[in-house]
């Protein structure tokens, strides 16, 4: 059961070619396509769809990714919080907060 400390969302991980994509997206928003003038984002179930986990878990999960794709208020500030992604990195899509952040090795 979700509390309101602690959010589920859905965490889809994928690894090729080295690389770890971490997608996430708030609960209520997996399957539903936002849509902003030219600008459409579809929160596609095959890509954002893994597992529901509790945001703490994701957040895990996201630390060790070396590309962030985020949709939704919860995710996308908690990635925030955790110096993932910067504040002006995010774009809103019809009102919903939307952040990609690649790790670039030094």
């Amino acid at each position: 059961m979700e509390s309101e400390s602690e959010p589920l969302v859905y965490i889809n991980i994928i690894e090729a070619q080295g690389e770890k994509i971490v997608a996430m997206c708030d609960r209520d928003l997996l399957g539903v396509k936002l849509v902003d003038g030219k600008l459409v984002l579809h929160v596609n179930e095959r890509f954002y769809g893994g597992e529901l986990v509790p945001l703490s878990y994701a957040m895990t999960k996201a630390r060790e990714a070396t590309v962030l794709n985020l949709v939704g208020e919860n995710v996308v500030n908690a990635a925030i919080r955790e110096g993932l992604v910067h504040p002006e990195a995010v774009i809103r899509v019809a009102g919903v907060p939307h952040a990609q952040a690649v790790k670039m090795p030094y």
